[in-house]
């Protein structure tokens, strides 16, 4: 700065009042200057950040949700740091769909201490730890008898009598992930009794089950191993659950996020005016973004015309369900794909799609 000055003084005939507006002028661009030099990449999150999230035009509550089971506390509250700048108004977190192969399976009672402790915005699911390892397993070995049965019944109670609002994440089929490759039919006997006891409490099923309408080949880029060369119809059974207990709701988890390519507006259409009882969570994955996402660009761009129209004509039928990880990593995030889909609805499908039905479905209060 001192040598600005000087050459200023010496090499001009600026009068002092001018000459203190340049130094001035200088004082305020050097150090804007020297601080771009330094910026470090903006974080996920940093409310500085040039790309700053979108929040939520309307408030949504999100129902499918996940956390660090090492640390639940931290999780928990991480989310609700979060819950602002998402415009989220209630969250719901479940345990993943483990097998008992997992040393790290968890249940709801990990997570309902925690819960406990934000009252009227934190909800959760139950079963992914324990009954949904009981079906896996139940399917592999074929044995369903009254002993097993008996069993997945007293561990149901157990979860609702634990605080869950609801039983999730269960597995019909389910590539991997963060989980083992896990199948089984959507109709089988213990899904049934599932639902014949979530349809006595008035509690929803979320299921994770890719679109498989007919036996075939596993579709590319998918690999086998870990998964089978074949998958094997399940759409049929599906609808076999589905009309099993009509008062049982049954939430199809991640719709948006397709790894076959068989979960189209078509089949969603057929499967809505055939079953009352169905609902739907809406994800979108900003990085896999699967192969029959509503938005024209996969996690961006505009709402396809048949699919704005489906969300239109069952909007009492769909939630948001971002299956977000809390805390929050660097990177794009799942809540903002699905938040771009939402703020594209028009204002009366937003607060049905974003609150509503998610607080008849779940019963929350």
């Amino acid at each position: 700065m001192q040598r600005e000055l000087t050459s200023l003084r010496s090499s001009s005939s600026i009068p002092m009042a001018g000459l203190l507006l340049v130094v001035a002028m200088l004082a305020r661009v050097l150090p804007m200057q020297v601080g771009h030099a330094r910026a470090k990449p903006a974080q996920a999150g940093d409310s500085s950040a040039a790309h700053k999230p979108v929040a939520a035009l309307s408030p949504y509550i999100d129902v499918h949700t996940h956390l660090d089971e090492t640390n639940v506390e931290g999780s928990m509250q991480a989310a609700i740091r979060d819950m602002p700048e998402e415009n989220l108004a209630k969250i719901v977190f479940m345990p993943s769909p483990f097998t008992l192969a997992d040393a790290n399976r968890f249940d709801v009672e990990r997570l309902e201490p925690g819960a406990k402790k934000y009252p009227g915005k934190i909800y959760l699911l139950g079963g992914g730890g324990t009954l949904n390892p009981m079906i896996i397993e139940a399917a592999r070995s074929g044995n369903t008898g009254p002993e097993v049965q008996e069993k997945f019944k007293e561990r149901a109670e157990a979860i609702l009598a634990a605080g869950a609002v609801g039983f999730g994440e269960m597995a019909a089929e389910h590539f991997p992930s963060s989980t083992p490759y896990e199948t089984a039919p959507p109709d089988h006997p213990l899904f049934l009794l599932l639902a014949d006891i979530a349809a006595q409490h008035d509690v929803p099923i979320c299921i994770h089950m890719e679109a498989v309408p007919q036996d075939m080949d596993l579709p590319g880029p998918l690999k086998s191993p870990p998964n089978p060369t074949r998958l094997h119809a399940n759409i049929a059974g599906f609808e076999r659950l589905l009309a099993h207990n009509p008062r049982a709701k049954i939430v199809w988890a991640h719709l948006g996020w397709d790894t076959t390519g068989y979960r189209t507006s078509d089949l969603t259409r057929r499967l809505l005016e055939a079953h009352p009882n169905l609902f739907m969570e809406i994800k979108l994955d900003p990085v896999d973004t699967g192969k029959t996402s509503p938005l024209t660009n996969g996690a961006s761009g505009t709402i396809k015309p048949e699919w704005l129209k489906l969300f239109t004509d069952f909007q009492d039928r769909f939630v948001i369900g971002s299956d977000q990880h809390y805390p929050q990593t660097a990177g794009p995030q799942r809540w903002q794909a699905a938040v771009r889909l939402f703020n594209q609805l028009p204002a009366a499908v937003r607060q049905k799609i974003g609150t509503e039905n998610a607080i008849r479905i779940y019963n929350l209060k």
